[in-house]
């Protein structure tokens, strides 16, 4: 702590001459009773008021030292901090097909990931962390961003069904998704940058082939972790009309654990919630990059304690005064 205005600390010298006029004033003001004799009172108790006499002038002395630091204002340091951080650039690339409704997961594909998801994003406060949906088509839900706060609500705010619904073309445009994630990465800086991307099937649509998307990524030097999620054989969808069909689960594993390999990641097969909780631990202990973090500390007014110390201090002088101390006139 700091004082902006050192030279108030000067006032503090005017408690040499009060000190000495309450002294010889204290002298002066004690009641005097004239009477034949005083030797039966000399062994007389003195009453705790006679004790506190001397108490209201020395918290009048300590008031005026606190009201002195706060005319001086104290304030915190500007200091300037190294610190080593762990932190990168992370793109979440999220398929949300209409088969992503499957409830093979509980309650169902999407609904688990996002629970997931968001234990991830918890265990990453340094990174810098985006959101890319695709289906048929990709679009960007929320760019790359450290108020996670704001992703995790973009993300659970988007409609589950805006497949199903025609907000978005159906199908499963893999490709398209590395490449819309790899347009908000395009511009990063961060030594180290990662696309996980999730997806229940088989590229089926889109503008560019996956293994292509994939290619670019090395060139970028992105490496991109694949998931697959569903469960073996079959799986139960959930009809518009109420109740669940059987349908098969279609996963182009090989083509996943090709962008994985060609871009230094790993592919991961999720047939369950704890596998997938797994899976994103593993990612999360495999991707730490250490790198120092100059902290700027700016300077804070400190003067709220020392003006609640004058307040209390002004009341329990004024409570002495009026109420134990008082004087007859």
């Amino acid at each position: 702590m700091e004082f902006k205005n050192p030279y108030y600390f000067l006032l503090l010298l005017t408690l040499i001459p009060y000190a000495i006029w309450y002294i010889l004033r204290y002298k002066k003001s004690l009641p005097e009773l004239r009477m034949p004799g005083t030797s039966k009172y000399r062994r007389a108790p003195r009453s705790f008021r006679m004790y506190l006499m001397p108490l209201p002038f020395f918290l009048r002395m300590l008031l005026i030292v606190l009201v002195v630091c706060i005319l001086a204002r104290p304030q915190s340091k500007y200091s300037w901090s190294n610190t080593d951080v762990e932190g990168i650039d992370i793109m979440l690339a999220v398929d949300v097909s209409t088969s992503m409704l499957t409830q093979d997961f509980k309650p169902n594909r999407v609904e688990a990931l996002k629970e997931i998801a968001q234990g991830f994003i918890d265990k990453r406060p340094n990174d810098n962390i985006g959101l890319t949906f695709f289906a048929g088509e990709a679009y960007t839900q929320c760019p790359l961003t450290t108020d996670h706060a704001v992703l995790m609500n973009l993300y659970n705010s988007a409609d589950n069904q805006m497949a199903a619904k025609g907000v978005i073309d159906d199908g499963t445009a893999i490709g398209d998704g590395i490449m819309n994630a790899l347009l908000r990465l395009r511009e990063s800086k961060a030594k180290s940058k990662v696309i996980i991307l999730l997806t229940d099937g088989v590229n089926n649509s889109g503008n560019i082939s996956p293994l292509t998307a994939a290619e670019i990524a090395k060139k970028q030097k992105v490496r991109i972790y694949t998931i697959g999620i569903g469960r073996n054989g079959m799986a139960p969808y959930p009809l518009p009309t109420g109740g669940t069909v059987m349908l098969p689960v279609e996963i182009d594993e090989q083509t996943m654990a090709k962008i994985s390999k060609e871009t230094g990641g790993l592919y991961f097969r999720a047939q369950k919630n704890t596998e997938l909780t797994a899976v994103y631990d593993e990612i999360d202990q495999m991707e730490r990059t250490k790198f120092s973090v100059q902290q700027f500390s700016r300077r804070t007014e400190l003067y709220e304690p020392f003006a609640k110390a004058a307040l209390l201090v002004f009341l329990l002088e004024l409570i002495l005064r009026i109420f134990v101390l008082r004087r007859l006139p």
